[in-house]
């Protein structure tokens, strides 16, 4: 069996594989100014899950340009990526002015903008369907779970139908959506998570997979040292995900396998800390699966 990996989705796209530069727009979120909550979700770190992303004392441009010394480029085409804290959290005159400049880089080739459900507007979703017409623009949605314990578990801040409905009107309007999974949430079964990643896989156009890995600083650091609960181990995280990808349509993007956390603020699980070696077992567990049953590569 093949999953569509990211790598291959650009290259026929593109013709390469494109980098990310990781930008920060400046915005805050409704789950920490007090709108839906002061402390954000409870997994989310100060930087609002944007440890590797530009200063954002700097201009846009020159985020791209410090960006662009870290990471490679064949054809010098890049994705635009927005991602700590919560990048439509503004007028949509704001969105506008940040993000068309950008879409009008010759250097840029996608936008990829990270945010909320709760957080799309009839105007914000016609300024990105605008922004759209020039460069593609992919959303990327927060879920996590489906499932209501969990969500108010993590203070995610909305309800599912919230999701169900943004993610219908970004993609009426053109837009590819993709949404975020945590494998490993306190108390979720096996079950739980497939039935979320089928659920994902029904209303995004791509998938990002993390495994819940635990920040110093972050809410649910204190209740880890408490041992209320406990993580996946390697093993079963690489067994879950890769039962999750066999639920997926066949036209689902993979975006990620596992999560990116900050080496110097990780307390666990150190498995994770190593992710060549651990996409590496990933890709080694899903395919020998595959063969073990007979099935054509």
């Amino acid at each position: 069996m093949y999953y569509n990996k990211l790598s291959d989705y650009l290259k026929k796209e593109y013709g390469e594989k494109l980098y990310k530069l990781l930008l920060t727009s400046g915005m805050t979120c409704p789950n920490r100014d007090g709108t839906c909550g002061t402390n954000g979700c409870i997994f989310c770190s100060e930087e609002g899950s944007g440890e590797f992303a530009a200063d954002s004392k700097l201009s846009i441009n020159e985020q791209i340009e410090f960006s662009k010394r870290t990471v490679p480029s064949v054809s010098g085409k890049y994705i635009a990526y927005f991602q700590s804290f919560t990048n439509t959290y503004a007028s949509a005159e704001r969105i506008k002015a940040l993000y068309y400049p950008v879409v009008c880089r010759d250097d840029i080739a996608v936008l990829s903008i990270a945010t909320r459900p709760d957080c799309l507007s009839d105007e914000t979703i016609s300024v990105l369907s605008e922004l759209n017409r020039i460069k593609p623009v992919w959303v990327e949605l927060g879920l996590q779970t489906i499932h209501e314990q969990s969500a108010q578990f993590i203070r995610r801040g909305y309800p599912l139908p919230v999701y169900e409905n943004a993610a219908k009107l970004l993609k009426n309007a053109g837009i590819k959506v993709i949404t975020h999974l945590i494998l490993g949430l306190p108390f979720e079964t096996k079950n739980d998570m497939l039935r979320s990643a089928e659920f994902a896989g029904r209303m995004s156009d791509g998938i990002k997979f993390h495994m819940l890995y635990i920040q110093k600083g972050t809410d649910i650091a204190k209740l880890y040292e408490k041992n209320t609960f406990r993580l996946l181990e390697k093993e079963e995280y690489i067994d879950i995900l890769c039962d999750c990808i066999r639920l997926l349509p066949a036209n689902v993007v993979i975006h990620r396998l596992t999560g990116d956390a900050d080496k110097s603020k990780l307390i666990a699980p150190m498995w994770s800390a190593d992710k060549i070696k651990l996409l590496k077992d990933i890709n080694n567990a899903f395919y020998d699966r595959d063969i073990c049953q007979g099935e054509h590569l």
